[in-house]
């Protein structure tokens, strides 16, 4: 069978063009299915960044509950523990037992009565725990200068415990919330400083600790302490 030069030309052309067809077709779905799995892409990121939002908002909202932080916010509770820093020398840490303030509460030798100075140190202490820590636990430890044996000063420093608790009652906090509990002459402050020695004062103290039930609590103490 006989082809014209005209004929090959014509076939050739319809072979090119049926060609280019299928491949701008290939491209074409290729380009189709690259949009859709970027819009696939997309949608799942955006349900991811949903997800997470929700997430966060209920941990932040959890936390706030375990905490008992029923007004203000993690800022306004730093500017108040800084207040507390800044009025009264308090020392504020979080280790895993909970929040731990330590203030300027100390007692005369072999006595148990709060002083009028450390008054408004406790008062203060009170408004922060009714803010912020209204359903928290919170022990009041107490301590002792060496002098005298283990067991009369175990015995001394839970008085000076209840002394605190009792007149932190009188400024609004109730006897469920807050435990007492009496550590003598262990974990000194000066070592062997006791009766009228230099530092021994220091000995002779109360710190407070406010459960935080293990959560993010160093967020909450002023930054950098």
């Amino acid at each position: 069978m006989r082809f014209t030069g005209g004929s090959t030309i014509a076939v050739a052309a319809a072979a090119t063009l049926l060609g280019g067809c299928a491949t701008s077709g290939a491209l074409r779905r290729a380009t189709e299915q690259q949009q859709s799995a970027l819009a696939a892409q997309r949608t799942e990121l955006t349900g991811q960044l949903t997800t997470e939002r929700s997430e966060r908002s209920a941990t932040d909202s959890s936390l706030r509950a375990d905490l008992g932080m029923v007004k203000g916010d993690i800022a306004a509770l730093r500017t108040e523990l800084q207040s507390l820093k800044t009025e009264f020398g308090a020392k504020v840490s979080m280790l895993e037992d909970g929040l731990h303030f330590a203030f300027p509460v100390n007692f005369a030798y072999d006595a148990s009565a709060v002083r009028q100075e450390d008054q408004p140190a406790l008062e203060r202490f009170s408004k922060v725990v009714q803010k912020y820590y209204p359903s928290s636990k919170v022990t009041i430890e107490g301590f002792a200068d060496p002098a005298g044996s283990a067991r009369y000063n175990v015995a001394l420093s839970t008085k000076r415990a209840v002394a605190v608790r009792d007149y932190l009652v009188t400024q609004g906090l109730t006897t469920t919330q807050l435990e007492t509990v009496g550590y003598g002459k262990t974990r000194l402050v000066v070592p062997k400083a006791k009766r009228d020695d230099p530092g021994a004062e220091q000995n002779r103290r109360v710190v407070f600790v406010i459960e935080s039930k293990g959560q993010a609590g160093v967020a909450l103490a002023p930054e950098g302490k």
